[in-house]
């Protein structure tokens, strides 16, 4: 089997270009979904404790580990730190309880899912708290004082005791990524934010490229990867698979729509993680690097730019972009 493309972090560890998207992933298939990715040759899977399916994905990773379909070091994972445990004294316990729902002893990329500390909840309580505690008045959206130095302070412990080769942010803007420079001991690794050819984000490329940051891309399909959340973009704007400027594209490479907008952001250099549970479509993206795009036809995709954001306040209480 053909290695998956890698590139190099900032620490000297390989991340794959192309990996497995594990958020909306149901819980009765994610095992399965993570095994099969895995024996068509995903190397990087993107998970996190708030897609509440990560004992799942462990179960399929370990199945793959006891198949010797590869060895733990051949396989990137990530999780991410969830909005409820940005105090200092509860990052630690966090990512060790993602360490034991994975099975594994270390993280190869743990990330703040989101710059916005919310009210602890402990999980004995409830284990998933999304954007709401419990209150008087029922389930609201609480913040608290978390200031990210300190959270951040705490993600470099974990570093330093090994439980995460590489620490990074998702969700930040360039001025927060600017200010945790400014101060942070271990420099962020990676930025996993929005990517697609609605919303291409050149400015954060540009401040990643100036503070050797990696960057990472969640829905690379735009509106597509939102259906399943019914989200009005998904309504609302042309679907980038079907887009004639990215068909005609397709149609000169003979490839999919999905590989072209795949190729747009791995042939520059950011890492994608697309979800599909058809084996046909998981192969296919995951070979998004077998062809090369004309310059031209990057700027074209590029010129699609709306600077349309759709997490935005898609899905919570409080638009951290606003």
């Amino acid at each position: 089997m053909a290695s998956t493309p890698t590139v190099k972090l900032a620490s000297g560890d390989a991340m794959p270009l192309t990996g497995l998207g594990l958020w909306k992933v149901p819980r009765d298939v994610a095992a399965d979904q993570v095994y099969n990715a895995i024996k068509a040759g995903y190397r990087l899977l993107d998970g996190a404790a708030d897609y509440a399916n990560e004992k799942e994905c462990g179960q399929g990773l370990a199945r793959a580990l006891k198949e010797g379909i590869v060895k733990r070091e051949e396989v990137f994972i990530v999780s991410k730190l969830w909005n409820t445990n940005h105090a200092a004294k509860h990052v630690e316990p966090a990512c060790r309880k993602s360490l034991s729902d994975w099975g594994v002893e270390y993280f190869d990329l743990y990330l703040i899912h989101m710059p916005i500390p919310l009210a602890y909840v402990d999980p004995a309580v409830r284990e998933f708290p999304g954007w709401t505690v419990s209150g008087k008045d029922g389930d609201e959206t609480r913040t608290e004082r978390s200031p990210v130095h300190l959270t951040w302070g705490a993600m470099e412990e974990c570093h330093a005791k090994g439980l995460a080769r590489n620490i990074g942010v998702s969700n930040f803007v360039s001025a927060l990524i600017i200010d945790l420079i400014c101060y942070a001991k271990v420099h962020p690794a990676v930025l996993q934010i929005e990517m697609h050819p609605y919303f291409v984000q050149q400015g954060m490329i540009d401040v990643c490229k100036a503070y050797n940051i990696h960057m990472m891309a969640y829905s690379s399909f735009g509106p597509q990867s939102w259906i399943e959340l019914d989200h009005p973009a998904s309504k609302t704007l042309p679907s980038l698979l079907t887009l004639d400027t990215v068909a005609d594209i397709a149609a000169k490479h003979k490839a999919t729509t999905a590989q072209v907008l795949l190729r747009w952001a791995t042939q520059r250099g950011i890492t994608v993680i697309p979800k599909s549970s058809n084996p046909q479509r998981l192969k296919e993206n995951l070979d998004n690097s077998t062809f090369d795009l004309t310059e031209d036809e990057i700027k074209a995709i590029s010129d699609l730019d709306r600077k349309f954001r759709i997490a935005a306040g898609s899905d919570a209480k409080i638009n951290i972009f606003a």
